[in-house]
């Protein structure tokens, strides 16, 4: 297998940084030249200027990409799972290896600190992969059932089409099973932070995962992505994104009836309840809304109180958000800066009460694409804030009459991806955690759990990912009747 072709420093942005020019895509094993001529510039959210650039992949060079994954796809599918589950754990060790490197890649496309690049961008992929070393050692492929044979094969050539938010862990999330099961993969990173798929090919070419296995085409969604959604030779796609974009992935996939696996959009409810611990439930729910910026799907963007409890959460979540004012990393481009700039002015003009942040960059910051973090108080469930995704530290404090009032709220959404709810007792949570509908819902302050399934309901997607749940998406069920 061949190096990627890269040089550092050969240009320069505006501001005279260097940049890292990948100039092919991998293909069968090697690296090659796109089919196309343009180039994709990827920007430093941090500086405003140009870090990188990728090729800007053709549809030719996707047909490529998946003649490659099916020529590897039988060899692949037989090799026992047990020498697959070896190899992914060579994977998990060269990327613990790279961490550094790992991390530096995903601080220089989407702005993450450097400590949260590796304890959560890095740190969590690489547990991530340990699962799917696990599960391929000890999964159940086949059973006796009666006179039957149940036999678990996998689907095929499998089109991964991942975010920008979290760059590697959602790569991870779709190849972790996907190589575990025996499938073949293309993969499209987001065009916005494809530096993290480039690091990682790279492993996976160390590892000695065999040519064809994994294929990356890096480019557009409109482009690369329609034609994997589309392609004929991809028996599964898996997307992450917005819902938006995510419907027109189910639209594409339709005429070839191949199998859609979609992890979409959120606005998820931290529900506290009468008798919990305010503070506690409060200050968690500030990070659970601005982790990652705010940039994350299953962000919990509405606060909802009792009426009697809200002026105080309002004063507690204020001096939390205050606290965090300059030390949330950027929003990912200028495209997402203005977007969240104009929720917040949306929310003033829907008289929301700004409690702490507002429009504009944080005191001080003259560059790069940060948000003040905002809470915004006395939100109805009506309001643009409320309602919609807004991908940025923006978090809505809603007042309730009663539990049933505050169950209706959570409930109230096209969205249903993640929540929490905090109680006196965890019985009392649990309780109310099973009347949200939503995918993920953390009780007391419930630690994320790897190994439990990650999905949505309604808009927020179909399919789960992580642990069995996310392994048994890239198989198919066979019966054999003897």
């Amino acid at each position: 297998m061949t190096q990627q072709a890269e040089t550092t420093g050969a240009a320069t942005s505006g501001h005279g940084t260097a940049v890292t020019v990948h100039d092919t895509i991998h293909i069968g094993g090697a690296w090659v030249p796109s089919t196309g001529s343009g180039v994709i510039e990827v920007v430093d959210p941090v500086t405003e200027t140009v870090h990188a650039t990728v090729p800007e992949g053709t549809p030719e060079d996707v047909d490529r990409a998946v003649a490659a994954a099916r020529r590897a796809f039988p060899g692949w599918a037989a090799t026992p799972p047990a020498e697959r589950a070896a190899a992914l754990a060579k994977v998990r060790d060269l990327l613990a290896e790279r961490t550094g490197e790992m991390a530096e890649a995903v601080t220089r496309d989407i702005g993450a600190p450097g400590p949260l690049a590796q304890r959560v961008h890095v740190g969590l992929p690489i547990g991530v992969l340990g699962t799917y070393v696990r599960l391929a050692e000890e999964f159940v492929w086949e059973e006796r059932i009666g006179n039957s044979l149940v036999v678990r094969e996998p689907v095929g050539v499998v089109g991964a089409i991942t975010p920008w938010n979290f760059p590697l862990h959602q790569i991870t999330n779709k190849l972790g099973p996907a190589l575990a099961a025996g499938c073949t993969v293309v993969l499209k990173p987001s065009e916005v932070a494809p530096s993290a798929a480039y690091v990682f090919m790279e492993i996976l070419d160390a590892a000695g995962i065999p040519a064809g296995v994994v294929n990356l085409v890096s480019g557009t969604g409109p482009v690369v992505g329609e034609a994997i959604a589309s392609h004929p030779g991809v028996d599964m796609v898996s997307f992450t994104g917005s819902t938006r974009a995510g419907t027109r992935v189910a639209a594409l996939a339709a005429p070839t009836v191949k199998r859609v696996a979609l992890e979409l959009g959120g606005k998820s409810a931290n529900v506290i309840l009468p008798g919990a611990d305010l503070e506690a439930a409060v200050r968690a729910g500030v990070n659970g809304a601005y982790l990652n910026s705010g940039q994350a799907c299953n962000a919990l963007t509405r606060m909802l109180v009792h009426r009697d409890d809200h002026d105080r959460a309002v004063e507690l979540a204020a001096e939390a958000a205050g606290a965090l004012d300059g030390k949330l990393g950027p929003l990912v481009s200028s495209v997402q800066f203005e977007r969240v700039q104009g929720y917040i002015e949306r929310g003033v003009e829907e008289g929301a009460v700004l409690a702490t942040g507002g429009p504009g960059r944080p005191d001080g910051v003259d560059a790069g694409y940060f948000v003040r973090p905002t809470v915004f108080a006395n939100v109805s469930n009506d309001m643009a804030v409320a309602r919609e995704e807004i991908f940025g530290p923006v978090l809505s404090i809603l007042p309730y009459d009663d539990e049933a009032d505050a169950e209706r709220i959570a409930n109230d959404t096209s969205y249903g991806l993640g929540g929490a709810v905090w109680a006196a007792t965890q019985e009392e949570g649990l309780a109310f955690a099973r009347r949200i509908r939503t995918g993920q819902v953390d009780v007391n302050g419930g630690a994320f759990n790897p190994l439990a399934p990650f999905g949505g309901y309604k808009q927020s997607g179909n399919g789960r990912e992580l642990g069995r749940y996310g392994l048994e998406e890239y198989l198919e069920i066979k019966s054999i009747q003897l």
